[in-house]
């Protein structure tokens, strides 16, 4: 099982990755593709070209992280177009969609955000 802290940021890939990148070729691609450094302690989420595997990589204080879910029927369902190149979403939706929750019809409901102080 997964725990993710209420504000962990996660980075999901839209486009499709090779399913056989480890580590190092992850890396990579979130230098080159999110112009981010995967030192940060930020989750980048990539899913397989069948969307059958899915890899979440991270720092943690001292090395690397990476996690993978492979299907054994099926695959997952990412609501998000191809084209955009990266999403940014909520610790919540990574879980729901590992879960196997289509998220296309889901919809947020208005939430108490405070606002600035005007001086």
């Amino acid at each position: 099982m997964l725990t993710l802290p209420p504000g962990a940021r996660v980075f999901v890939a839209t486009a499709r990755v090779d399913g056989r990148k480890g580590i190092d070729g992850l890396s990579v691609l979130v230098r080159s593709q999110f112009a981010e450094d995967p030192l940060c302690g930020t989750m980048y989420v990539f899913f397989s070209r069948r969307a059958d595997r899915v890899r979440i990589l991270y720092w943690d204080r001292d090395g690397y992280v990476l996690i993978m879910k492979r299907l054994e029927k099926g695959n997952f369902k990412t609501p998000w177009r191809a084209d955009l190149g990266r999403v940014i979403i909520e610790g919540a939706e990574l879980l729901l969609v590992l879960e196997g929750i289509d998220l296309e019809g889901a919809s947020r409901r208005a939430r108490w955000s405070p606002r600035a102080r005007v001086a």
